[in-house]
């Protein structure tokens, strides 16, 4: 069986695409993809008058079951440009505009099959993806080809593949970093040079389509596209995931908003019900769900003291005792203004906590969204999937699509990663696929481990999507913690999420000074703006978001010596109401809180070992 060879005959036929020596640029220039016979694709960077090479894509294509035949390029299509403009309602920035310059290559077999291949040059990346033109049969895939090879040597953060995404991004330069296997996770980072960097990811999968992610089995420093299923079945007018490449600084990594960029637009008409916000969370401090109602009477009068405006009645609800049941808990809700959320089981993978096969067919969901509404529930968090398969992509899908129906949030745990979902559902809140805070209770890996991979997530998970890292803990769960208190309080406003829960038990909070519980009240969790100030993967990361009214900037110092943070506040324009600042003392366990004058602009931060800070920045109206 052959593959399907798709640049084979690329530079016979480049006369039909308006480029010129065989190149498509992005819009300013500075990305540019090349062919060369034999090669494949070269993909370069300007940086200033540098020419880096960040890598080559050395196979494309497809393995299709019902052809022996090589596939041959019949033409392409004039370079278009594309621009998109849009608004998201959660996430890194409210207004996203993106611009690309696109060309399509078109592919036929001897039997008339054709496959043709969308390639978009961004600004801040690359993204190409496969489709079956209209009128052709059913097509089988077996395979994707798609490589992407960098040079020996270079620095890479991978986080090895498992159902969940729940590891470290391990920093490597060989390829095989601390892991058994040659399978790695979607984002996967890359530096090709001392400045510019490589984000891999994959974006806006459609109903029937897998998941995918890297292998580099056959060669170290070449990535193949692993498909999670290995057979698909691709009707007439069939687009597969985008493959997605940002590039550029670590700031044009951490701002891009590429993801959501190429994925489908909003689908749900009305969204004034999609509120994101901070949530108390029960699980952390007792590695238990919701069955005692006492502890979550505890949790609701958190919520309610500090204004937020949800609490999550975790797993174990359906067996809720000591004194009340879920019925008992929403009226407790009611009384306190507080706007309950609710765990189910995915009941796709590991089945073992209750609620069971409550939403796995569409007349359950529509029965069981239905009833949730009718007590008062807001939002779902779903738990446990298995896997990145046909069948539980669109089993995310329906998920999304009732909720909306029935004007529901969706969170999901134990899943796959965001792939611009959050753009196309709006109702995607959050969603796990990261080694969070919860780990404090499974075992003690996370206590030595935490800073480097809190400083590590900005540049790889948190890219792509939101993250349910469920922050910011002062007191010890099953496990110590050894973040400082001010590094703790940082990750608030480091890690985007829509629904940001707080991992730590009501008296982690209370027992703060008023300062910072008053800075938990009015935090917002989605934001107008998002700037990357500093950093680099596993030493240091300081972030800047904007909502409304107020700047906040974190910072975090992932390494175990004190270190020297410089931070310039002049991309603040707006006139400044006041400064308040939050950072670490030489007892770990306190922060030192001073209002700074609105004339201090550049910043000289001493951060502990492991430690952080976070200034607030309140603007005049």
């Amino acid at each position: 069986m052959k593959r399907l060879i798709i640049f084979s005959l690329l530079c016979l036929f480049c006369i039909s695409c308006t480029i010129q020596n065989n190149s498509l640029q992005s819009p300013n220039g500075k990305i540019t993809v090349e062919y060369y016979a034999e090669k494949g694709f070269y993909v370069t960077y300007r940086d200033g008058q540098e020419k880096v090479k960040m890598m080559s894509l050395p196979e494309i294509g497809l393995k299709i079951s019902e052809t022996n035949d090589g596939f041959k390029l019949i033409g392409s299509t004039l370079v278009t440009s594309v621009v998109d403009d849009y608004e998201m309602l959660t996430g890194k920035r409210k207004h996203c505009h993106n611009e690309a310059n696109e060309c399509t290559y078109q592919f036929e077999n001897a039997k008339g099959l054709q496959v043709d291949l969308v390639f978009r040059v961004y600004n801040d990346g690359i993204a190409f993806r496969y489709h079956l033109p209209e009128t052709q049969e059913a097509v089988e895939v077996l395979d994707e080809y798609t490589s992407f090879a960098f040079t020996a040597g270079i620095k890479r953060w991978t986080q090895k593949f498992i159902v969940g995404y729940e590891g470290f991004y391990w920093p490597n330069t060989d390829g095989i970093a601390d892991n058994e296997g040659r399978d790695w996770s979607f984002p996967a980072l890359f530096q090709p040079s001392d400045s510019i960097f490589v984000l891999l990811t994959e974006a806006n999968i459609l109903r029937d389509n897998t998941g995918a992610y890297l292998t580099n089995a056959a060669d170290s420093s070449i990535y193949k596209i692993k498909l999670s299923d290995e057979r698909l079945i691709c009707q007439s007018g069939w687009h597969s995931p985008w493959r997605v490449a940002i590039m550029g600084t670590l700031a044009d990594i951490v701002e891009s908003t590429l993801v959501t960029d190429v994925s489908e637009s909003c689908k749900i008409q009305d969204t004034q019900w999609i509120k994101p916000g901070l949530v108390s969370w029960i699980y952390w401090a007792y590695n238990h769900g919701s069955k005692d109602y006492q502890i979550v009477k505890k949790y609701i009068d958190f919520a309610a003291d500090f204004d937020l405006p949800y609490m999550l009645i975790d797993w174990e609800w359906d067996a809720m005792e000591n004194g009340g049941n879920l019925d008992d808990a929403m009226k407790y809700c009611k009384e306190k203004n507080v706007t309950p959320l609710i765990w189910y089981n995915s009941s796709t993978a590991w089945c073992n906590p209750t609620p069971l096969y409550r939403l796995n067919t569409s007349e359950a969901r529509e029965k069981e969204f239905k009833w949730l509404k009718e007590i008062g529930i807001q939002g779902v968090k779903i738990d446990f999937f298995g896997g990145d398969s046909i069948a539980t992509m669109n089993y995310y899908i329906d998920l999304l699509e009732d909720a909306a129906k029935h004007k529901l949030l969706i969170n999901f745990h134990g899943a796959a990663i965001p792939r611009g979902w959050q753009r196309t559902y709006p109702n995607l809140m959050s969603v796990e696929a990261v080694y969070g805070a919860e780990w404090y209770n499974n075992k003690s890996t996370l206590t030595d481990n935490a800073a480097w991979h809190n400083c590590t997530l900005p540049f790889t998970r948190n890219v792509i999507g939101p993250m349910d890292y469920t922050p910011c803990t002062f007191t010890d769960s099953q496990h110590p913690h050894i973040t400082t208190d001010a590094h703790e309080l940082a990750l608030l406003v480091t890690f985007e999420s829509a629904l940001q829960h707080l991992a730590d038990r009501p008296e982690g909070y209370k027992q703060q000074p008023i300062e910072v519980q008053n800075f938990i009240k009015y935090l917002p969790v989605a934001w107008e703006d998002t700037k990357l100030l500093s950093g680099y993967p596993a030493e240091s990361v300081v972030i800047a978001r904007k909502s409304n009214d107020a700047w906040y900037v974190s910072g975090l110092n992932g390494t175990e010596n004190t270190k020297s943070i410089h931070v310039n506040l002049e991309f603040i324009k707006e006139p400044i109401q006041f400064v308040q600042f939050f950072s670490d003392t030489i007892e770990e366990k306190h922060m030192k809180i001073e209002n700074l004058s609105s004339d201090d602009k550049e910043l000289d931060i001493e951060c502990q070992p492991r430690g952080g800070f976070v200034i607030w920045v309140k603007l005049e109206k």
